[in-house]
């Protein structure tokens, strides 16, 4: 997988899981950069494009999740889903000695990042949540079934599922590149990542349906009252056709006090399709 020069390769053993991350800058202010969870994702292809131009400011870690992501161990169990992911992101924390730090996700990495944040608010300094459909889930808000979820959930172990996969997450064609059509597609094929991948589903369709787990993602009451306590930014892709910019509206009437901002021309990876205007947003929410 090749880095821009900036971003360095590292690992950690978080939660007794041998776990790979990108990092970039060595700013005080820590900043852990979560990406979402479509087949093949990582620190680096999920978060690569505004590591460097964060990394300017701040101190960028950008973990590779459990579930058979990035170059993270397949091995890692996530009988609970996204609560597993979570906590592995506090282990990643916790391994790494940070106090304090700032959270960016994209999609279900925001979901992990903000269960974060409510078990840890003293540890959080702010919080950005990137275009996800999982936390307006957690809300309550229902989106129907679409053709970007189907690619999504489709992917089937090919090249050519990879990039439709792609081509449902990222809208401007330029930036689905061969390199990272090839480290994606490496990352899912690897090893024991598919059978970790479905795993994980599995796990996050047990919590769905388990009446008390299920609870621990039912938001509407702490979520709120989180983002009065923490500074708040969601980042939305206008041209989102995973995650429907009206849900992207629907969450931010139920956070008043977050702050919503529409990004042009981006899809559900708005770091990827839009990668210097976010940095920007990101950039000026986090120095305020």
């Amino acid at each position: 997988m090749k880095h821009h020069p900036s971003v360095r390769s590292r690992w950690v053993v978080a939660q007794g899981v041998r776990t790979h991350y990108a990092e970039a800058g060595d700013g005080e202010h820590k900043v852990l950069a979560l990406h979402g969870g479509g087949a093949g994702s990582s620190g680096a292809s999920g978060m690569g494009p505004v590591l460097p131009l964060l990394g300017s400011d701040f101190h960028v870690l950008a973990p590779d999740s459990i579930g058979g992501f990035g170059l993270t161990d397949v091995h890692a169990p996530t009988p609970y889903g996204l609560i597993s992911r979570a906590r592995h992101t506090a282990d990643f924390i916790d391994a790494l000695a940070i106090d304090r730090c700032s959270l960016i996700g994209n999609s279900q990495g925001a979901w992990a990042g903000v269960y974060y944040a409510m078990l840890h608010p003293d540890r959080v300094k702010k919080l950005v949540i990137v275009s996800s459909l999982t936390i307006a889930g957690s809300m309550g808000i229902k989106q129907a079934p679409n053709a970007a979820m189907k690619a999504l959930m489709g992917y089937d172990g090919t090249r050519q599922g990879m990039k439709a996969l792609l081509e449902a997450l990222i809208i401007d064609p330029a930036r689905i590149t061969d390199q990272l059509i090839d480290d994606r597609q490496a990352a899912a094929t690897r090893p024991g990542a598919l059978d970790a991948f479905r795993r994980m589903a599995a796990g996050i369709e047990h919590v769905r349906n388990d009446p008390v787990l299920s609870l621990q993602t039912q938001w509407q009451r702490a979520l709120p009252i989180l983002t009065e306590r923490i500074p708040t930014l969601i980042l939305w892709g206008k041209e989102d056709t995973f995650a429907l910019p009206e849900t992207g509206q629907a969450l931010a009437d139920l956070l008043p006090a977050a702050r919503i901002e529409w990004v042009e021309g981006a899809g559900h990876q708005v770091q990827t399709d839009a990668p210097e205007a976010s940095a920007r947003l990101i950039r000026d929410f986090l120095h305020e």
